[in-house]
Parts: C-alpha cells; sequence; structure tokens
C-alpha cells in the first residue's frame, strides 16, 4: 500500500488538545486522522452529525418573586401572591 502526505493548517491549541486527547487514547494524530477519513468513507459522509449550533434561550425567569417568597417574614402571604400571579 502506497502512502500519501497531507498537509492542514490548525490552530495550536486545538492541535495541542487534540494531541493530549489522542494521546490518552493511545493513539497519534496521524492513526486518529486516518481513523477518522476511513469512518467517512465507510458512512460515506461526516461520521457523527454535524449541525448549526443554536443558542438556546434562556430560561423565563418568574417575574422577579424566585427569591422574594423565601425572604418574606409571613411565608404564607407571599406564597398566596405567587399562586395568585401565576394565574
Amino acid at each position: 500500500m502506497s502512502m500519501s502526505n497531507i498537509n492542514i493548517r490548525v490552530d495550536a491549541d486545538v492541535k495541542q488538545k487534540a494531541q493530549e486527547m489522542f494521546g490518552a487514547l493511545g493513539l497519534d494524530m496521524s492513526t486518529a486522522i486516518n481513523i477518522f477519513l476511513r469512518q467517512s468513507i465507510q458512512s460515506r459522509g461526516i461520521p457523527f452529525p454535524v449541525v448549526e449550533r443554536v443558542k438556546k434561550a434562556r430560561t423565563p425567569h418568574l417575574g422577579g418573586w424566585e427569591g422574594k417568597i423565601w425572604m418574606a417574614d409571613d411565608f404564607d402571604a407571599p406564597l398566596d401572591d405567587f399562586e395568585e400571579y401565576m394565574r
């Protein structure tokens, strides 16, 4: 089997982190890239989902009520107000 070289440019930090991670798996960079390429050929595509990352919407707050229930001296009144607010 004849071998061929591939030259790629990658961020130095990404390369270092990848080498450390692959090293922990007992792989060198060349072997890891060969695994990726062979898996790509076998699956006839990229062997993992490639999707656009969508920012998750912030969890809605309770209109400023969080914390007020716990800070009140009379625990029943704030809870009643909160239940009324949620209707």
